[in-house]
């Protein structure tokens, strides 16, 4: 399974020392430059060994191309598609627009909880869900009611 990600779930789970959930879900995750330098570099954080760093040999997509996407956005959307990625995690909402008219299959960092909760690499949402809240990270009341409903909690 290629997994592409962009900055917004790395920095979430590395910000509450939980980027391993990642690893435990999808074993190995693709980036590109831009989010390798937001994510990691300058945070001064290591890049784990699972985490691949990789330049998008083609130009940004047309479509990506917005002025309102990030750089980071931008990159991980053409190196999803180039990749023919089978799953995109990002969060911001236009972003997510923009990588689902690219034809992309996208997920955010709560479906990566529910997911980690399902195969068994959690035993709650609730706590990680609550240390991401409190460290800053945005999740409608609605969509945490909704993400702790799924997860049975």
């Amino acid at each position: 399974m290629i997994v592409v990600a962009d900055a917004s779930p790395l920095i979430a789970l590395a910000g509450i020392g939980r980027l391993e959930i990642l690893r435990e879900v999808y074993a190995e995750v693709v980036v590109p430059p831009a989010v390798h330098q937001e994510a990691f570099a300058r945070r001064g954080r290591p890049v784990p060994t699972w985490i691949q760093v990789r330049v998008p040999a083609g130009p940004v997509l047309a479509a990506v191309a917005s002025p309102g996407l990030g750089v980071g956005e931008r990159e991980a959307i053409a190196l999803a598609v180039e990749l023919h990625a089978d799953l995109l995690l990002m969060d911001d909402r236009d972003a997510r627009r923009a990588a689902l008219a690219a034809g992309l299959r996208i997920a955010g960092t709560m479906a990566v909880l529910l997911r980690a909760k399902r195969a068994g690499h959690l035993q709650a949402v609730r706590p990680v869900l609550e240390a991401l809240v409190a460290n800053g990270f945005y999740v409608a009341k609605a969509l945490q009611a909704t993400v702790l409903r799924d997860a049975g909690e």
